[in-house]
């Protein structure tokens, strides 16, 4: 066995309500620890799964935060997402059977490994996990449309006041504050996923700090004004 793999029970984790669905008997999340059977870790920098390789598993994060990426015809790192403890990663590889991105660990990481044929098998018997499947990659659809209006139609300040406010509140629902977060990510990175340059995040950062919207020091952002990050992100052309 890998040194990395261990034993997980999903009945004793903190994070279950988020990536498996309520309701269940101490049957069916009995079955479902027996599906959900190791843990691996993956050091910061360290890569998950690559672009092109088969895809045999999902993976529930536990701790730590990844970035997904794909490398353009010029060579560049194009990050497609950021994901976070309690999320599940590798659902690019269910459409056909291969990975279509790289998952790689921005801090040190720890996930529970689900192989995807158990989790079909299991989704026949227990409906409520085949809904739960269903509802993660309906909210992966859902993001990916919100990320596409985002650099369709958005200035740079309605962009990155976007991202900021969904990052806080996707960390909100994981018992984390309503206005601080330290960015796992670079300035780079950001400017990568939101189709800005670097420069221009840097200045939008410093234009919401003079502004007295956020409060930045390095990779720790303060929210000072959620209503005006809000709206920032309304304050788009109406629709002709």
């Amino acid at each position: 066995m890998n040194p990395h793999t261990i034993k997980v029970a999903c009945s004793n984790c903190n994070l279950r309500e988020l990536c498996m669905p309520v309701g269940l008997t101490d049957e069916q999340i009995q079955r479902i620890d027996e599906v959900v059977a190791t843990r691996r870790k993956i050091k910061r920098g360290g890569t998950l799964f690559c672009n092109g390789e088969a895809f045999t598993s999902l993976y529930a994060i536990r701790t730590g935060f990844f970035k997904t990426c794909v490398v353009t015809e010029d060579g560049r790192d194009q990050v497609t997402g950021f994901q976070m403890a309690g999320e599940v990663i590798g659902l690019d590889g269910i459409v056909h059977d291969r990975h279509t991105c790289d998952a790689v660990a921005l801090e040190d990481a720890e996930v529970c490994v689900m192989p995807f044929d158990r989790i079909e098998e299991l989704s026949r018997e227990v409906t409520a996990l085949q809904s739960h499947v269903h509802k993660i990659m309906s909210r992966e659809i859902v993001r990916e449309h919100g990320v596409m209006l985002l650099l369709g139609s958005m200035r740079a300040e309605e962009r990155l006041a976007a991202f900021l406010l969904n990052l806080v509140q996707r960390l909100h629902a994981r018992g984390f504050s309503q206005s601080e977060l330290v960015l796992r990510m670079t300035r780079e990175e950001i400017g990568s996923y939101l189709g800005l340059k670097l420069e221009t995040v840097s200045r939008t950062f410093s234009k919401f700090a003079e502004d007295g919207i956020v409060e930045v020091r390095q990779r720790h952002v303060r929210i000072i004004s959620t209503d005006a990050l809000k709206r920032i992100v309304n304050n788009q052309p109406a629709c002709h």
